[in-house]
């Protein structure tokens, strides 16, 4: 059996905690997980840098509205959406 190196098992912490942000940054997530995530950020300048560069992504975007689409540019860019999901556009 091979044995993971601590930095291996440090990277995989971080990719479990990489999934979670999202729920995280909007507080949906129990006191206890968030406990944890935070230590986690204290001990890891990589994420703790990643959240915060997150964080200030999310602001803004709330802060501001997307610009009005017309009529014809909204039903082209839902077509080309549709085209590029269809199963043989992802092969």
């Amino acid at each position: 059996m091979t044995r993971k190196k601590p930095r291996e098992l440090e990277e995989r912490r971080c990719l479990d905690i990489l999934r979670q942000l999202s729920a995280y940054i909007d507080d949906e997530l129990p006191e206890d997980v968030c406990a944890e995530l935070r230590r986690h950020f204290g001990a890891c300048p990589n994420c703790e840098v990643f959240v915060a560069s997150l964080r200030d992504t999310v602001k803004l975007c709330r802060q501001h509205q997307p610009p009005a689409l017309s009529t014809y540019d909204r039903a082209r860019l839902r077509e080309q959406i549709l085209l590029a999901w269809k199963p043989e556009a992802r092969s």
